[in-house]
């Protein structure tokens, strides 16, 4: 007899839909499922572990954690016809599609090119068919369900039961990650970035600036769990794609598609949260009331209604929330939620391409945020603030926004981490410099790193 998991029962119940076979089994341990769930796509070439990590606050979403693995078929493209290859990709297809779509893909959007450092060298819009696909929703978490392509989907239920869990390691703490944009030189910049402000060149900036190390050896499965079990982020997501690793703890989504409506939930507003409840309370009321923080939030919340009216019903677009506050293990982030009712007849991949980049990691004017961000930068960005997620059978996707990340490219054994926040006419250097700090630091801690210069 094979042996079983704590916590688990056995094989319940198969159908086939369309190509795929699929089952459902029950699970009275969902944290031991996931960590199961986790360790068993790590060991494939290609995966994609979603995570929603229980987060409760979250209305809009259909999946607790949602797996793939292996590649039936998959799509790489670079800017140029990298959403045209995708659409026709997606046609073609019609199943289930996991991937990303990197920053630089606002050079297919835009008159636009991207000539700083690339250290990881991802393409910018990559997407696989699952071999093997695996669910866990929102609604049951007792039930774990299995769409598997060629094989009996009870084949990849023992190899998820019997996947063998070695203990998490302890980061040794003498990793040292250099910033590609030194500190005096972020601080000019975010005087430059005032100064078109006050010229009238843009209203807001996203500037970013990246930590990285070479020659660095990580275990990104475990790093990954460490991240994960420190941020509990309602849109972390663990990729791999061969030598190349995503490691995201995301509060951010940035676009749902469930039918004909689109849900896009752009941060904006950020301050560390406190042990003391009393001080927690007090921190959490100065971001509500906060008029840098609102101003800030209400650009991107106008960019991005701006963004989904494009394809959606004249008069369906509305904020649902506007400032919410929401609390992280960590922060608390200032929220607000868009929706409208896409245009019959708009393909998928339409709607994401001409909302995309996310305001959020912009700014406003979208264009020319984007032109003074390649020149005030060091770095591509490439899939950082780019979206991880997927699209289902249905046409239906869901993507994050891709922050609080760690990529590795574990051929060349180049390490980075990218951080920023958005640049008003209020900002304040320091201010912005402290704040990508306290962004890094969740990162810096689970990689047991430090910052050099």
């Amino acid at each position: 007899m094979r042996p079983k998991s704590p916590g688990q029962s056995a094989y319940v119940c198969i159908f086939i839909s369309r190509m795929r076979q699929v089952a459902h089994f029950q699970i009275n341990n969902l944290a031991s499922a996931k960590t199961q769930l986790l360790h068993w796509a790590a060991g494939y070439p290609v995966c994609v572990y979603l995570d929603s990590n229980g987060y409760p606050h979250q209305k809009h979403r259909s999946w607790e954690c949602l797996v793939a693995v292996g590649a039936v078929d998959s799509f790489q493209a670079t800017s140029g016809q990298a959403f045209p290859g995708l659409q026709a990709f997606a046609k073609q297809k019609q199943d289930w599609l996991f991937g990303f779509f990197g920053y630089d893909l606002k050079n297919e959007v835009e008159a636009l090119r991207s000539q700083n450092h690339d250290g990881i060298g991802l393409p910018d819009l990559y997407f696989f068919q699952p071999e093997i696909v695996v669910g866990i929703t929102s609604e049951n978490l007792n039930q774990l369900t299995v769409f598997s392509w060629n094989d009996a989907p009870e084949r990849a239920w023992t190899a998820i039961q019997n996947t063998p869990h070695p203990p998490a390691s302890v980061p040794a703490g003498e990793r040292l990650l250099y910033p590609r944009l030194p500190q005096a030189d972020y601080l000019q910049a975010v005087e430059a970035i005032r100064r078109h402000i006050m010229e009238g060149d843009v209203y807001e900036l996203n500037l970013c600036q990246e930590f990285y190390a070479e020659s660095s050896d990580l275990n990104p499965l475990q790093t990954f769990e460490r991240l994960n079990a420190r941020a509990q982020a309602p849109f972390a997501a663990y990729l791999r794609k061969h030598a190349h690793y995503l490691l995201c703890a995301s509060p951010e989504r940035f676009l749902r598609k469930t039918g004909d409506r689109l849900v896009s939930q752009p941060i904006k507003g950020t301050r560390r949260r406190h042990p003391d409840l009393a001080e927690d309370a007090r921190i959490r009321e100065a971001l509500r009331t906060s008029v840098k923080d609102q101003a800030e939030n209400v650009m991107i919340v106008d960019l991005v209604r701006n963004d989904l009216a494009r394809h959606c019903l004249p008069g369906s677009v509305e904020v649902e929330e506007l400032f919410g506050i929401y609390g992280f293990q960590t922060v608390y982030q200032m929220i607000s939620t868009i929706t409208g009712a896409l245009r019959p007849g708009t393909q998928p991949v339409v709607a994401i391409r001409d909302t995309f980049p996310m305001g959020s990691m912009t700014g406003a004017p979208k264009v020319m945020a984007m032109e003074l961000i390649e020149h005030y930068e060091r770095s591509r960005r490439g899939l950082f603030s780019g979206a991880v997620g997927y699209f289902t059978p249905a046409g239906d996707f869901d993507f994050n926004v891709v922050i609080r990340s760690i990529l590795y490219n574990a051929a060349s054994r180049y390490l980075s981490c990218q951080v920023g926040g958005a640049i008003v006419y209020d900002s304040t250097p320091e201010q912005e410099y402290q704040e990508c700090l306290l962004k890094a630091q969740a990162l810096l801690d689970v990689l047991g790193a430090s910052l050099k210069g």
